[in-house]
């Protein structure tokens, strides 16, 4: 069979524009028709891709009624049947011959399917056991929002285990709009705003990013939203002939498996969701959690770090916040070069410092800060170029979620800085940014903040870790008590996502659920 060409697209340096946006990422594994991608003809305009009959008449309601236990999820709707029916071709991947690649059609509109088809770009690495041994596929995600999965799988195949690489076709796609998969390219990026105490230019900054995008890719805008991406899932489920949907999502990732569960809950499989977001949140108490959890999480950094000889931020936590702020506000007022194209601000080093507030990169980011006062970028742009939420990409599918996107004016912005400041005092001034990151989008919200508790579905296992800076523990707590069939497994740790990051409770937790259902024990906490 004809290989497929990994992409050849170089992958563009990232700068942090108000804390949270920067350049489009590129690169990828490029399949021969994704160049261009294959479309129908020149689309109408369409109305936003929420199905009708999971619609209020006003078209304001996007949360399906839930099912009852005993009711089956309704067939395929004859309009949809060929995306459930069509035939993949499978090939394998020039670069990662080990794995085979496949395009996906979909419809752009699952509401108006005549309307033009759009394809996703999804890859596999088949099972290595035979026979009894095979469970079928298992999808994953690895979330951002904006993470591109056909990148995480090629690159973290080795972290799964034996046992379950024999059993799962390991299977990730592209999400609509990321990546390969009929990517929004917004175009050239606005000039970023360096300072995050400058609210308004920060905002203007946001709304230039919301003018380009629905000049540049206003008709895809609408229809690359979380449920969306839940349907194409269940469309991939069908086509790799899996009754059930068997899943692994990575935070951003949860808030997808959780809308799946609730959208399609009797084809829920076997669902692990580590590092859970909570739907129920609105964005304003999401960016707060946040911005408290990463307090924390620097706060337990800096704790080590000055019992330590080479502690580039001090001999006491108060002493390191002084040196940290000191340090952010010198690069904002004069960025470090780092080649002839980017330069380190304040907010750069933000963004990586957030990548590193994990005990296992706690290394990293000393030597990351000494470099820094000592004028070498070449740690803190790693970091920073390895940041998911920099993406524009982030945005895109964040401001279609009431609980990912905030909408809030400058004034609103400024109004929540001080509560911000107060719980994040390190963070706070930048995390607070984020409420303004969907103000001026061009398309409104599709999903609403709720409850999610998706009765009829499988028992679906949850994992906490107690310190998890991006996505707080209480937000898995929340999300495991709330779904019907939830299950909590706990790490005292400060990591986020905890499977196949080195504790043997948790990754054998995870292993014996997938592979023969077994749940952990109730309140079983891994340490």
């Amino acid at each position: 069979m004809k290989a497929v060409p990994i992409s050849t697209r170089r992958r563009t340096s990232r700068r942090a524009l108000g804390g949270a946006l920067a350049a489009l990422c590129a690169g990828g594994l490029l399949l021969p028709a994704c160049a261009p991608v294959r479309r129908h003809q020149s689309l109408p305009a369409l109305q936003p891709g929420v199905e009708a009959a999971e619609r209020s008449t006003d078209g304001t309601n996007a949360t399906p009624t839930p099912t009852p236990i005993a009711t089956p999820t309704p067939a395929v709707a004859p309009e949809l049947r060929r995306y459930y029916e069509q035939e993949l071709t499978w090939a394998p991947c020039s670069g990662a011959p080990t794995f085979d690649c496949a395009l996906v059609t979909v419809p752009l509109d699952y509401a108006q399917p005549e309307g033009g088809d759009i394809d996703l770009a999804a890859i596999r690495k088949p099972a290595g056991g035979t026979g009894k041994q095979r469970i079928g596929s298992l999808q994953i995600n690895p979330g951002g929002p904006g993470a591109q999965a056909l990148e995480y799988l090629v690159g973290k195949l080795d972290i799964f285990p034996p046992s379950i690489r024999a059993s799962y076709d390991l299977v990730a796609m592209d999400p609509r709009g990321i990546g390969d998969s009929t990517p929004v390219d917004c175009g050239p990026d606005p000039a970023p705003a360096h300072d995050p105490a400058d609210i308004d230019a920060n905002a203007a900054a946001y709304d230039r990013v919301a003018a380009a995008c629905e000049r540049h890719a206003g008709e895809l805008l609408p229809h690359v939203g979380t449920p969306d991406v839940a349907r194409d899932m269940d469309v991939l489920r069908a086509l790799l002939g899996d009754d059930r949907l068997n899943y692994y999502g990575m935070s951003y990732g949860t808030y997808l498996g959780a809308t799946y569960a609730e959208m399609f809950p009797s084809r829920v499989g076997r669902m692990v969701l580590d590092g859970a977001m909570d739907p129920a949140l609105d964005a304003y108490r999401r960016w707060l959690d946040t911005a408290r959890g990463y307090q924390k999480a620097w706060e337990a950094f800096a704790a080590d770090c000055v019992t330590r000889t080479d502690c580039p931020v001090g001999h006491s936590v108060q002493e390191a916040a002084r040196i940290l702020d000191a340090l952010r506000r010198t690069l904002n007022r004069a960025p470090l070069r780092h080649d002839e194209d980017t330069t380190v601000t304040g907010e750069d080093l933000s963004v990586s410092i957030k990548g590193t507030l994990r005990p296992h990169a706690w290394e990293d980011l000393r030597r990351m800060l000494r470099e820094v006062q000592g004028g070498d970028t070449t740690t803190v742009r790693q970091y920073s170029d390895d940041t998911p939420s920099g993406d524009q990409a982030f945005w895109v599918v964040s401001c279609l979620s009431s609980m990912l996107g905030a909408r809030f004016t400058p004034a609103e912005a400024k109004a929540a800085l001080a509560r911000f400041v107060e719980v994040s005092p390190q963070f706070g001034e930048s995390t607070v940014l984020g409420l303004l990151g969907c103000t001026h989008w061009p398309t409104p919200a599709n999903q609403t903040s709720h409850p999610i508790t998706a009765p009829g579905a499988a028992p679906i296992l949850v994992i906490g870790s107690t310190g998890d800076p991006a996505t707080p523990y209480n937000w898995s707590r929340s999300l495991a008590r709330r779904l019907s069939s939830g299950h909590l497994l706990t790490y005292d740790n400060t990591i986020h996502v905890a499977g196949f990051a080195g504790s043997a409770c948790i990754d054998s937790a995870i292993d014996r659920y997938l592979i023969s259902g077994r749940l952990p024990p109730a309140g079983k906490v891994c340490t």
